[in-house]
């Protein structure tokens, strides 16, 4: 990632985090959390006291989490998908998803888990990538993505597929406007 973004991804996560504005006593699920970035910067802005619910349904990805955040003792490590979270309804202050709603089977179906889950004025707050509606920029970005992503994924880790696969699961996702009534139907 630091390599594909230039390390852009960092700012945009720190970002997130920033608007989300955490305080201690809250409750955070972090949905397709990867390797935990997002609950590490949460604990990190606030208090190393705050519960933190990683989710990812890989469950090599929640293993190298656990390895890498492993002196944060209160983060609790879940594998499921996220259309089905094993949680009460109203249990988190704020749900996140980074890079990883696009990846789900039913985006619907994980949309009204996140609401299910949310405390009544909970935030959902979520990270991804869509559709960059400046035309020159989207044509600079089409050529990279297209032309450059595939080929440095197969240089550094030796898969091109994957990188070819996120790049084409970026174009497939819903546009802004679509995303945004997708959020608002799922309440």
């Amino acid at each position: 990632n630091d390599f594909m973004s230039i390390g852009v991804h960092r700012y945009w996560k720190k970002s997130l985090i920033n608007m989300m504005n955490p305080r201690p006593n809250r409750k955070l699920i972090d949905v397709a959390c990867g390797t935990g970035d997002i609950g590490k910067l949460f604990l990190d802005s606030t208090s190393k006291e705050n519960k933190i619910i990683c989710v990812d349904p890989n469950k090599g990805m929640v293993n190298q989490g656990k390895k890498k955040l492993s002196k944060y003792k209160n983060i609790k490590w879940v594998i499921s998908p996220a259309e089905k979270l094993p949680f009460d309804d109203d249990s988190f202050d704020a749900y996140t998803i980074a890079f990883g709603i696009r990846n789900v089977t039913n985006i619907n179906n994980a949309l009204s888990e996140a609401n299910r889950v949310l405390k009544r004025g909970g935030r959902f707050l979520c990270l991804e990538f869509s559709r960059v509606e400046n035309d020159v920029l989207r044509q600079v970005y089409d050529t990279y993505s297209f032309n450059v992503i595939p080929k440095v994924g197969e240089m550094v880790t030796k898969d091109r597929e994957s990188y070819q696969y996120l790049v084409e699961s970026i174009r497939k996702f819903p546009n802004q406007n679509k995303f945004e009534t997708m959020i608002q139907n799922a309440g």
